[in-house]
């Protein structure tokens, strides 16, 4: 279930009406993460909304950009290859999230592009982000991402090994460490899921939980996230036939 941000239009709107579509939508929401981080007892300020704008085009985006959000995240590299630089251009200060899962060989193109990593889940990954880094005189800001739900068709490294992968991107001067990122089994509670990403991080001394969604970012923040990733709730239902 999404959380209740009023109705998603549908058809043709003019760029006023856009405009301020995606103003209200981007209110709401952040309202939303003002209430529950409050409910926390934490500062909303110490959460960062990441926009996942991954199928929507440049004309979808700009109305969340000239409605003041800077942080937007894409699944795939080549996808954000054909519509960020002209964005970022106009909006310089826009810091770029890859969130879906990344090719070693695709490395070299996400550390160009993007600010933060949330998919690190393997010790080739990290390698090959190390020698981009070194080559393009970057330091991308890395997430290790965990299959919490150990669940085959997702990526995220097993439980047991994020220790390892951890110290690993630790150790490599090139990369920063933010924390830890999951995305828990679809149709269930997340909450569990979500707690045990938290303990994961306690564990292994890092502050940064990247989870929650359109759904469950609520509850991703009642228990710790520090970065939530909400697509649908800022930019309405996917066409995902186009």
């Amino acid at each position: 279930m999404e959380s209740g941000h009023g109705p998603f239009y549908i058809g043709v709107m003019t760029s006023t009406s856009a405009d301020n579509d995606a103003a209200n939508r981007l209110a709401d929401v952040q309202a939303d993460i003002d209430k529950t981080a409050g409910m926390a007892g934490r500062h909303a300020e110490a959460i960062s909304l990441i926009a996942i704008s991954k199928t929507h085009d440049a004309d979808a985006i700009r109305p969340l950009l000239e409605a003041g959000q800077r942080h937007f995240g894409e699944n795939r590299v080549q996808e954000a290859q054909e519509k960020w630089p002209a964005l970022k251009a106009d909006y310089p200060d826009v810091v770029l999230h890859l969130v879906g899962q990344l090719q070693s060989n695709k490395a070299a193109d996400a550390v160009a592009l993007f600010d933060f990593i949330h998919s690190v889940d393997r010790p080739s990954l990290v390698t090959g982000l190390v020698k981009a880094a070194q080559k393009l005189g970057r330091e991308p800001v890395c997430f290790v991402q965990v299959n919490i739900g150990d669940e085959p068709q997702k990526g995220g490294c097993a439980i047991a090994d994020v220790p390892e992968l951890v110290a690993m991107v630790r150790k490599s001067p090139e990369l920063s460490l933010a924390g830890l990122m999951c995305v828990p089994p679809a149709n269930v509670e997340a909450a569990p899921y979500f707690a045990l990403l938290a303990k994961l991080a306690r564990e292994n001394d890092v502050t940064g939980l990247s989870m929650g969604m359109s759904g469950d970012y609520e509850t991703a923040i009642m228990l710790g996230a520090t970065h939530v990733r909400v697509g649908t709730a800022l930019f309405g239902s996917r066409d995902y036939s186009a």
